[in-house]
């Protein structure tokens, strides 16, 4: 018999998460782990909410509810909802990127990836006095961050363009000039909102290579629209619409789960089912007819520093907001498989022609 996975063994814990923005729930009870020495993707429709989750990880937001626990490999664990902004980075070694890319375009490689370490750099010249005067502990840190972001720009296929300007650069070599910036901090975990948008396939085929490289030492937690990228190379997948946890596993069960379908291509409830025939997969056809996994999706909250999220919220004036329950596909689809048993709709004996139908309100 296998022994359970010790809290160690996740480098990431989300507990009952949720963050409300006056009577917008754009996060409501989401719970999921990281498991340390894995790319976990988190993934969902446009506005599902991914970005305020990596926003509550990285200290950008303070959520409403919930615990958000970080566990170094030294065996110290940080509840970052309580650390300063500051202290994520520094303490609890989590760095992140952005959707858009922040270099400083008028320095070189290097001097991106020196900027990455000057709380090092800092405290090895006395805050510019030991450095001012050559102190023998700063010429040393100075060689050490030298050699760092040699070494990350090598990783990045980036080493000969060292002395380059970073705006200089073609987008997707930005993309891994940014990601070595990053490695720079020397974090456990890395959060990476969206690092393939706008990449080419050989773009996208450089990007995975490095993040398979980073894994080897560094847990990673990804949001991306791109699937092929995901699939590829992702151990764990979260899927959230609305703000909810809908799906939860490995990439082969995610994708063939029927409420991850319907979110993500924004079907009509009754066109869910012709989606899953032209998917071709009859096992997941069949999941049409059962209940819902209980162990997706939100439920009311144990946590004492979490309430139950609910569908109306209340605010001091006495107004009430009310959220459409039915706005979300996941749930067309889980209630779908709760209502009475009818007769199968009759299959064409037809090949289906291929065709997939494409996203609704502008979703990828």
């Amino acid at each position: 018999m296998s022994a359970s996975p010790s809290t160690n063994d996740f480098i990431l814990q989300v507990e009952h998460l949720s963050m409300k923005f006056g009577g917008l729930i754009a996060i409501g009870d989401l719970s999921f782990q990281a498991r340390r020495g894995e790319i976990t993707a988190l993934i969902g429709p446009n506005g599902a909410g991914k970005t305020t989750v990596f926003n509550c990880i990285t200290g950008f937001y303070k959520p409403s509810e919930g615990m958000i626990t970080l566990n170094r490999i030294d065996g110290s664990s940080y509840l970052l909802e309580r650390l300063p902004n500051h202290e994520i980075p520094a303490r609890a070694k989590v760095a992140r990127t952005f959707q858009n890319i922040r270099l400083f375009s008028g320095m070189t490689l290097l001097e991106n990836l020196l900027v990455a370490q000057h709380n090092k750099l800092m405290k090895a010249s006395g805050y510019t006095m030991l450095g001012l005067f050559g102190f023998s502990s700063y010429r040393k840190a100075s060689a050490e961050s030298i050699d760092l972001a040699k070494h990350w720009l090598e990783k990045a296929n980036l080493v000969d363009r060292a002395d380059d300007p970073a705006g200089d650069l073609p987008y997707g070599a930005q993309r891994r000039l940014e990601i070595a910036r990053a490695m720079c901090t020397g974090p456990e975990l890395l959060c990476l909102d969206e690092p393939a948008a706008g990449l080419n396939p050989k773009e996208s085929a450089a990007l995975n290579e490095l993040l398979m490289d980073i894994k080897k030492s560094t847990s990673i937690l990804l949001i991306e629209h791109d699937m092929s990228v995901v699939m590829q190379i992702s151990d764990h997948v979260v899927v959230l619409e609305y703000g909810r946890k809908i799906s939860d596993g490995s990439p082969q069960s995610v994708r063939t789960d029927p409420r991850v379908i319907a979110a993500y291509l924004g079907v009509d409830d009754e066109e869910v089912e012709t989606v899953l025939i032209e998917v071709g997969d009859e096992d997941v056809i069949e999941q049409l007819d059962t209940g819902p996994d209980a162990a997706h999706g939100p439920g009311t909250s144990s946590s004492f520093l979490a309430g139950p999220v609910t569908d109306t919220i209340g605010h001091s004036e006495g107004e009430r907001v009310t959220v459409s329950k039915g706005a979300s596909k996941a749930e067309q689809v889980d209630a779908k498989a709760n209502a009475a048993p009818r007769t199968p709709a009759k299959r064409a004996t037809a090949k289906p022609t291929g065709s997939t139908p494409k996203p609704r309100g502008g979703r990828k």
